[in-house]
Formats: structure tokens, C-alpha cells, sequence
């Protein structure tokens, strides 16, 4: 069994959500505000010494069609300097739609705007880190 962080990467905010490889699922755990690194970094580095992740899964943002935009390469930066801080390995899985099916899971969980708001980041961190478990054989029981 082994932990995973699934991270959202946005210049204001980074939805984190944790999963278990040997069960498959992800669940939302906090969203790191503000836009220094430095204490985005150590928010960070208090979540990895709390939960001993093995392996950490960053979402990589692209348009539509799959091709690349400024956030693409913003996303691949945070996800080289998660890499080297933590010596970790890092996954980068393709995040369109997170944000939508996450916005539309808190809504019909009954969650008002400014709730929806709040948990955006981290439940499309979850779904960041759940496609990581379908798509990538991380999970044991397969």
C-alpha cells in the first residue's frame, strides 16, 4: 500500500487530495492559498511529513483539443520543483474537465457558490488524483 498527493496547480490557490493505492480512491484534503512559494512550499512540506506519500500527482492543464498553454508550463514547473524539494517522483496527469466535473459534484452534493468556491481546488485535486488511479495501474486490485 503506499500514499499518493494529488495536487491542483493554480497561481492563487493548490488543491491537495490523498489517496491509497491499494484501494484506489481520493479524497479531497486542503487548498493552499496565496501566491509566494515559499509558503506554498512549506504548506507542503507539512503535508508530505504528515501523510508520507510515495508518490506525488500533479494535474497538467491543456486546452480542449490537448494542446499546450501557458498554465501547461507553469504546471510542469511546480511539478520539477515538487520533484526536486521532496525527492519524490511526480506524475503529471491530464486535468481537462476537473474543474467542471468538481464544480458539478460539489453542487449536486448541495454546496452553495461561495462552498463550491472554497472546496473547488481541492475535490479537482481529488479528481486529478482519481484519473491518476483508473489510468495508471496504481491501483493493486487490477
Amino acid at each position: 500500500m503506499a500514499t499518493v498527493l494529488g495536487f491542483d496547480f493554480g497561481t492563487a490557490r493548490i488543491g491537495v487530495a490523498v489517496g491509497e493505492t491499494e484501494v484506489g480512491m481520493a479524497q479531497p484534503i486542503q487548498v493552499i492559498e496565496g501566491e509566494a512559494n515559499e509558503p506554498r512550499f512549506a504548506a507542503i512540506s507539512k503535508l508530505i511529513d504528515e501523510w508520507r506519500p510515495q508518490t506525488l500527482v500533479v494535474g497538467l492543464p491543456v486546452h480542449i483539443d490537448g494542446t499546450e498553454h501557458e498554465m501547461t508550463a507553469r504546471a510542469r514547473r511546480f511539478a520539477n520543483q515538487l520533484g526536486g524539494r521532496f525527492r519524490l517522483p511526480v506524475q503529471l496527469v491530464d486535468e481537462r474537465l476537473t474543474s467542471a466535473e468538481a464544480e458539478t459534484m460539489l453542487a449536486q452534493a448541495g454546496h452553495g457558490w461561495k462552498s463550491r468556491k472554497r472546496h473547488l481546488d481541492a475535490v479537482a485535486a481529488q479528481r486529478i488524483l482519481q484519473t491518476w488511479f483508473e489510468t495508471s495501474n496504481a491501483h493493486s486490485g487490477r
